[in-house]
């Protein structure tokens, strides 16, 4: 695969390379690599986010699975008593005000049973790297067991707990994603932004 030259590499960090086969396009977001994914004509390709950047131009890649942009993943955190719970589900919450998510995300304060509750916060899964780190430089900490991933979302969808509060959490884009025509007639381009 090779890469065009980019220029200001720093501003590629989070977005994605997209290997079409016959060429690269760099500087897509995750919504147009989806949709690109979606079609049949390239929904073998590769695809490879855009992890570091450094001044010389060289950029630090990770190869992502196509199917992880049709999931959800999630983080859920358990507690035996609902005031732990709330307070835990507030903190998150507090937390998306202070410091905007890197991605949509859901999040729910649910009840199992009388002395099982749990704080879910479920989004896209091709940002499970970024809202862990989010979560970290937020401090956000729960006193419970915790559990993460995409069958963990599975579980708790097929358990189908009561859902006592939920939360639609915003991330603040910098990147405007193109759909449809517009992002099709933009592939050709070595730099997508």
């Amino acid at each position: 695969m090779k890469l065009p030259k980019i220029e200001k590499p720093e501003k590629y960090v989070g977005l994605y390379i997209f290997d079409f086969g016959d060429h690269v396009g760099v500087g897509f977001t995750a919504e147009e690599v989806a949709e690109l994914l979606e079609s049949e004509k390239y929904k073998d390709s590769k695809v490879y986010k855009i992890h570091r950047a450094y001044p010389d131009g060289k950029l630090e890649l990770k190869g992502i699975r196509a199917e992880i942009f049709h999931l959800e993943a999630g983080m859920f955190f358990y507690s035996s008593k609902l005031e732990t719970a709330k307070r835990d589900f507030n903190a998150l919450v507090n937390l998306a005000v202070k410091s905007v998510t890197p991605c949509r995300a859901k999040a729910h304060l649910a009840k199992y049973s009388n002395d099982k509750f749990v704080v879910a916060i479920i989004y896209p899964a091709e940002y499970d790297d970024e809202l862990s780190s989010w979560l970290l430089e937020g401090r956000y900490k729960t006193t419970g067991a915790a559990e993460a991933g995409i069958e963990a979302v599975q579980r708790y969808y097929d358990y189908e707990p009561q859902i006592l509060e939920r939360h639609q959490l915003f991330a603040k884009s910098e990147s405007i994603s193109r759909t449809g025509q517009e992002l099709l007639a933009s592939i050709k381009l070595a730099i997508q932004r």
